[in-house]
């Protein structure tokens, strides 16, 4: 009998119900301003949808009023987030390139009452041809989302953060998220090519620093796909905290198999599978993240 409560079942079932009853104690404190972060990583399959759609989701748990801009033309967080992006709905590609204003595109999670999103459409992915002739190309998004949120304060509904979820690629629809973010979060996955485009991607940030934008910065790292029990994980994680100790969040976000079954059916983890190990780790990471924002 006592094998079976010193198993490796039993041993994550009390590591979990005690971050649960953790995260019960604590509460997230609003940000002084709107936090506007870019989620990027040229390396595809790191998770980068998936945590832009759970942090912003566990935020709106947590108490925070969340926007999610979908900048990437496949709409996967829309999808995530129950978000209508077919036929004739309008949502970026409206904002980029008509000028429509925020406010006439977003739509409210029906999972979440303080999160909403502006979907991305297929009609994004000509959108990349259309701003290369178009006046100030690289600030469209940076205009649409601080006239939104000039407005919104105005009316007494600030909102806490915006997160831009953006394709895998470097062309002028992730230009623009950078030219509208304050920061950079970084989702890497926990394998051997871990760090392989990061130091891409950080030469990137730098010049948009140096070009469009002096106030981004690489403000979070978050490790993604994390499976403690194997050495690999491990070295990743320590290489990580290494050249990034100040960067890189605490929270880790594990092997799930809920995780990667809740887009199939529309939804976060935090809706899909509320008190499993995923959405307690999204929610553990943002309240990482709310709180280095008060330091």
């Amino acid at each position: 009998m006592s094998d079976l409560f010193d198993s490796p079942i039993a041993r994550q079932l009390t590591e979990l119900n005690a971050k649960k009853k953790k995260l019960k104690t604590q509460s997230a404190p609003r940000p002084t301003r709107t936090r506007i972060l870019t989620v990027s990583n040229q390396k595809g399959g790191v998770g980068k949808t998936t945590t832009s759609v759970n942090l912003a989701a566990a935020l709106a748990v947590l108490g925070q009023r969340v926007l999610v801009i979908d900048l990437d033309p496949q709409g996967n967080a829309s999808t995530a987030l129950s978000i209508d992006h077919r036929g004739d709905i309008a949502g970026t590609y409206e904002a980029l390139i008509e000028s429509v204003p925020l406010g006439e595109l977003i739509q409210q999670s029906p999972d979440f009452p303080t999160l909403w999103c502006c979907p991305a459409t297929l009609d994004l992915a000509g959108a990349e041809i259309e701003l290369v002739n178009m006046e100030s190309r690289e600030y469209r998004l940076r205009t649409s989302i601080r006239d939104y949120l000039a407005a919104e304060e105005a009316a007494g509904d600030r909102y806490d953060y915006v997160f831009i979820d953006c394709p895998p690629s470097l062309g002028l629809l992730t230009i623009n998220a950078f030219a509208a973010a304050d920061e950079v979060l970084i989702p890497i996955q926990c394998e051997y090519y871990a760090l392989e485009g990061l130091s891409q991607l950080l030469d990137t940030v730098q010049q948009m620093r140096q070009h469009l934008n002096p106030r981004l910065e690489v403000s979070t790292i978050l490790l993604t796909m994390f499976d403690k029990r194997t050495n690999l994980a491990r070295e990743v994680r320590a290489e990580v905290v290494g050249h990034f100790p100040e960067q890189t969040l605490d929270a880790v976000i594990p092997r799930s198999v809920r995780i990667s079954e809740a887009p199939s059916y529309g939804k976060t983890v935090l809706s899909y599978d509320p008190e499993g190990i995923g959405a307690v780790a999204y929610k553990e990471a943002a309240m990482e993240i709310a709180k280095r924002g008060e330091e």
